[in-house]
């Protein structure tokens, strides 16, 4: 334990922070789980939301960010894709 009151003072702010940051961190993997889970259009938008006010507050880098929203944008992407495409039948040859 800290004698010194400034240290004192520093670990109860410190206690406080990992309280809010564990929170928003938490927040944040349920969000992604459930985005990669179902994917849709709204969910995305929560999602990248979520993303951004992590890397905003200095929790995960600007660039994990940046990968995280890219990486959901391209599964919607595929996504849309695969339900749009369709597949020709095959002729049979006589």
């Amino acid at each position: 334990m800290p004698i010194i009151k400034s240290a004192r003072k520093k670990m109860r702010q410190d206690k406080k922070r990992r309280s809010v940051n564990l929170k928003t961190l938490g927040k944040l993997k349920r969000v992604l789980s459930g985005a990669r889970k179902q994917l849709t259009a709204s969910g995305i938008l929560k999602t990248q939301s979520a993303i951004d006010r992590a890397a905003k507050k200095n929790l995960i880098h600007k660039n994990k960010a940046a990968r995280l929203k890219s990486r959901l944008a391209k599964k919607l992407k595929n996504q849309k894709s695969e339900k749009t495409v369709v597949k020709p039948s095959k002729k049979k040859k006589n």
